[in-house]
């Protein structure tokens, strides 16, 4: 599975599952990666700065392959 090059944060998912009273998961199936904490926040708000910090390692790399 090839990683997606968008750089629009409206094109990844974050989906948030309970799995108990302090266990939850947030998952991103454009980047396949799942995140487990104990609280909604604590995974939705990690999950949006992995997809956050994977645009940015993309911009990244298109600045320096146009230097």
């Amino acid at each position: 599975m090839t990683k997606p090059t968008s750089t629009d944060i409206n094109d990844y998912e974050i989906l948030i599952r309970r799995r108990g009273e302090d266990d939850y998961a947030s998952y991103c199936p454009q980047l396949a990666h799942m995140i487990k904490g104990t609280a909604h926040e604590e995974v939705e708000d990690a999950m949006k700065q992995f997809v956050m910090d994977h645009i940015e390692s993309l911009r990244a790399a298109a600045g320096s392959a146009e230097a």
